[in-house]
């Protein structure tokens, strides 16, 4: 079986491991201007924010068209009988409904989908969860329910210093996002599990009093029992990245995965700030190395 993902699932493999686990990512654009890219040979990430910095031009994302889904299944299909496709969220995105489209191009492929209601890293678990029970030959049966489990029972939360790329791309409330703007306020940000939309848990004054609640944020969400499979993701911020994990080490037992950085995709919609963490308990991913 084949698993198609897109770049907003952001995976800790190289290209080889991607390629034993049978995993397939569908790139998202950002624009820039006139100037659009594609996430990965198009567009590194010391280009991006130096775009960024220089223009002063709010980027653009969009999803990939339902043809080049059509035209990756249509190709998977000769080869596999059956493929699972794993998208960021349909709350924040329509890359799931292009990828629904798609499907529906080629009859002759089938294709079981899955909604991570998250994205970034907590998408990027479901993918390689996914792909390693299924090479651990566990049926598609099987897999689904895994998937479901580890969504309901990991948390996203993310926090960040400037709003302008969030008012921009639509993600938050265009009043609110300037009022907290003028306010100087750093919100703290999860993912709703029913709606996989942006939900503010919290706000601070300054940066490291959002480190500080989102550590505190992060430790009531969860159900007491751990440890914890938590890792750090940044966009262009390690050391803010470093502050929040030593401050949910302090809240919380944790097995850290090294620290990810945000897909560009993503950090079109939030600035070089931000700085988050996903964290599951470590028993949801039990079978699955």
């Amino acid at each position: 079986m084949h698993i198609v993902t897109d770049s907003g699932c952001d995976l800790n493999l190289t290209a080889e491991e991607r390629k034993e686990l049978n995993i397939h990512v569908v790139p998202l654009t950002v624009t820039l201007g006139k100037d659009s890219y594609q996430e990965g040979p198009q567009l590194d990430a010391e280009s991006f924010y130096s775009k960024l910095d220089a223009g002063g031009i709010l980027p653009t994302t969009s999803q990939p068209s339902a043809g080049t889904f059509a035209e990756l299944y249509r190709t998977l299909a000769k080869t596999s009988a059956s493929i699972l496709s794993i998208h960021i969220s349909s709350g924040l995105s329509g890359t799931l409904n292009s990828a629904l489209a798609g499907a529906k191009e080629v009859p002759e492929a089938d294709v079981t989908f899955f909604d991570t209601k998250t994205l970034s890293v907590g998408s990027g678990w479901m993918v390689e969860a996914a792909a390693r029970a299924l090479k651990a030959g566990w049926t598609l049966e099987r897999v689904m329910p895994f998937l479901e489990r580890i969504r309901a029972s990991t948390e996203t939360i993310f926090t960040l210093k400037e709003l302008k790329y969030l008012i921009h791309g639509g993600r938050i409330s265009h009043i609110k996002g300037l009022l907290a703007t003028v306010l100087d306020i750093k919100p703290i940000i999860g993912v709703g599990k029913e709606d996989g939309k942006y939900t503010q848990l919290g706000q601070a004054r300054t940066i490291s009093g959002a480190v500080q609640a989102l550590a505190q944020i992060m430790q009531k969400r969860l159900n007491p029992a751990g440890p914890y499979r938590g890792q750090v993701v940044h966009a262009l911020n390690p050391e803010g990245a470093a502050d929040l994990q030593k401050a949910i080490t302090d809240q919380l037992a944790c097995y850290w995965l090294p620290v990810s950085r945000l897909s560009l995709v993503l950090a079109a919609h939030t600035g070089r700030t931000l700085i988050g963490a996903v964290l599951a308990p470590r028993a949801v991913f039990e079978g699955v190395s």
